[in-house]
């Protein structure tokens, strides 16, 4: 199945409920600042989404391995995941290994590693971005962000922050 193009009024409707689903599980559920949510092929239809569980069950991981237990192959190829934060290596690859042909993402890792600190043992970010664990493989993912001049980084980070302020282990 082939994407269909992204919108600007689409990404930015994906984008802000995924930031709600962010806030809403620092607020509801004291998770961590991170969520995904997956697109149908029409880039409307939330199919499902995630928070982050722990430290290693994060919200992109979770998330494509539900979608690839309960969607076919092709179907994935033309849906899209949207995150708060660029997904790490363990995610990308997972997010590739379900065959999702499309990621949106708000803010980047190295945004994240500057919020979190240097060694925070809550989110010891990889300097790999997703772009590099994808162009190793051999079926494209279409990567799109941070997106920044749109305004989604600030507001992903400044959410956060909220969490982040009182979460400084190193």
């Amino acid at each position: 199945m082939a994407l269909s193009p992204l919108t600007p009024a689409q990404l930015n409707n994906a984008a802000a409920k995924c930031l709600a689903l962010q806030a809403s599980g620092q607020d509801i559920h004291s998770k961590r600042p991170f969520a995904a949510l997956l697109l149908a092929p029409d880039n409307e239809t939330q199919l499902m989404s995630s928070l982050s569980l722990s430290h290693v069950r994060h919200a992109e991981c979770e998330l494509a391995r539900n979608a690839a237990d309960n969607y076919s192959w092709e179907y994935l190829a033309g849906c899209t995941m949207v995150s708060t934060w660029e997904p790490c290596a363990m995610c990308a690859g997972t997010l590739y290994w379900a065959h999702i042909g499309r990621l949106v993402y708000l803010a980047s890792e190295k945004t994240l590693q500057g919020l979190t600190g240097e060694g925070n043992t809550e989110n010891l970010t990889l300097d790999l971005p997703c772009h590099q664990v994808f162009a190793a493989g051999q079926t494209k993912v279409e990567v799109v962000g941070p997106l920044v001049e749109e305004g989604w980084e600030g507001k992903v980070v400044e959410d956060a922050q909220r969490y982040w302020s009182t979460h400084r282990q190193v």
